[in-house]
């Protein structure tokens, strides 16, 4: 009897210890939320800690989130991360969040990959869409839709050549400049014997932006391209081409100082002021930047460029990527490490306009009275983020197209470009 209960209590201690050493096997498992995220800079310029914003938001994500995960995949580049992306989508193993490249975004939309989220904004009591700077917001909607948040925007500026000016007794516009002021200055630089120029890369989207017109209406559903303001627009990038004798002026010519003025990206300008990237990037003369010359019927706007965020439409974890995509976007301690590891500005108005940001910047980059830091505000509320619709690709290109055909006349009529709209508005 002794030996059967011993015999027993064996059986039952052993059974226990197995229970024991199982439990971590039959215990909650942590929930994994996979990010989709490139390395290096978006906006090609120096980036040597590409990940430290995500690796940071991502460690207070899981200390508020007990048993939550995050994973992202490194080394993808910018160059292949749109087919690594892809890639994934097909095989239906795409992260549940992940960036969003501006000129993937429509593709995305079409193809259902990115989830809609306006239900998601609503129910959200914390969320507030007037925090942002409505163009950068306006960037991941498509079709009165919103499909991604904003991480970062950069707004296109003009490089003023500072010493090519001084040579010449000119001085650096105003940001209320206009493009009669432009024109002006050009005019007074150019000397094709001699290769200086007035302008390069200044195209006629960057002239309609600033003249009040647009190409297309938000929905994609019609074309503008014979509106007298972009007909304006492209006679005025014309005469600016004039002035060169036929020259084509290039790239080499403004980093050999011999350009008065080229639009860049605003990264540019934050990478390549400070020393010392300043002397390996264009060395031979001083430059500072100015917002874009206003047409006749505008304002001194140019277009946003915005990373965005956005939800697979087809991830099991929604409201947990949510959260993550809210805590990248709309966190202001988040968007501040903007300003060490990255070259963009936050589309929150709170951080970009921060006093303690600005202070930052003015230490970083020296001179800047061109760009008066106050100004920031005003570029970003008024900056004009490109319509974004199935097909814009496509009738874009149809459109460059035609004006490309107007400016190779020797006087431009018009009657190629309403030719122009009514085949684009057919195909739209």
């Amino acid at each position: 009897m002794n030996g059967t209960r011993l015999s027993r209590y064996a059986a039952f201690l052993l059974a226990g210890l197995v229970c024991l050493a199982a439990l971590p096997f039959f215990g909650p498992k942590d929930t994994v939320i996979r990010i989709g995220v490139y390395s290096g800079s978006y906006w090609d310029t120096p980036n040597g800690d590409c990940y430290q914003i995500l690796d940071h938001a991502i460690r207070r994500f899981e200390r508020a989130h007990e048993n939550v995960r995050v994973e992202y995949v490194s080394g993808i580049t910018t160059d292949f991360y749109s087919e690594w992306l892809s890639e994934q989508i097909l095989q239906g193993t795409e992260p549940d969040l992940y960036f969003v490249l501006p000129e993937d975004f429509n593709l995305l939309v079409s193809c259902g990959a990115l989830a809609g989220m306006d239900a998601l904004m609503e129910a959200d009591a914390e969320f507030d869409a007037s925090l942002y700077y409505q163009p950068s917001l306006q960037s991941g909607a498509s079709e009165g839709r919103q499909y991604a948040l904003p991480h970062e925007s950069v707004p296109t500026i003009m490089f003023v050549n500072k010493t090519l000016l001084e040579r010449n007794h000119i001085p650096v516009p105003d940001n209320d400049w206009t493009w009669d002021d432009f024109y002006r200055i050009c005019a007074q630089v150019t000397n094709v014997e001699a290769r200086r120029f007035g302008a390069y890369g200044y195209t006629w989207l960057h002239a309609l932006y600033s003249n009040g017109a647009s190409l297309f209406s938000r929905d994609g559903s019609a074309c503008y391209l014979a509106d007298e303001r972009i007909q304006d627009a492209i006679q005025f990038v014309k005469s600016l081409r004039d002035l060169n004798g036929g020259y084509q002026v290039t790239a080499r010519d403004f980093d050999l100082g011999n350009v008065a003025f080229r639009p860049f990206l605003f990264s540019e300008y934050r990478a390549y002021q400070p020393y010392p990237w300043r002397v390996k990037k264009y060395s031979s003369f001083q430059w500072d930047c100015v917002s874009m010359p206003a047409g006749p019927h505008g304002d001194n706007v140019s277009e946003l460029h915005t990373m965005l965020l956005g939800i697979s439409s087809r991830t099991r974890h929604q409201a947990l990527a949510w959260e993550l995509c809210k805590l990248l976007s709309l966190d202001e301690e988040v968007q501040k490490e903007l300003y060490t590891y990255s070259r963009g500005i936050s589309p929150l108005r709170a951080v970009a306009e921060d006093a303690e940001i600005m202070a930052r910047l003015r230490s970083e980059i020296p001179g800047g009275e061109g760009l008066g830091w106050e100004a920031i505000g005003e570029i970003m509320s008024t900056a004009v983020s490109a319509p974004r619709f199935d097909g814009y690709e496509q009738a874009l290109m149809m459109a460059e197209s035609a004006v490309s055909n107007e400016m190779a006349q020797e006087q431009a009529r018009g009657n190629g470009l309403a030719a122009a709209q009514r085949e684009i508005n057919t195909f739209l």
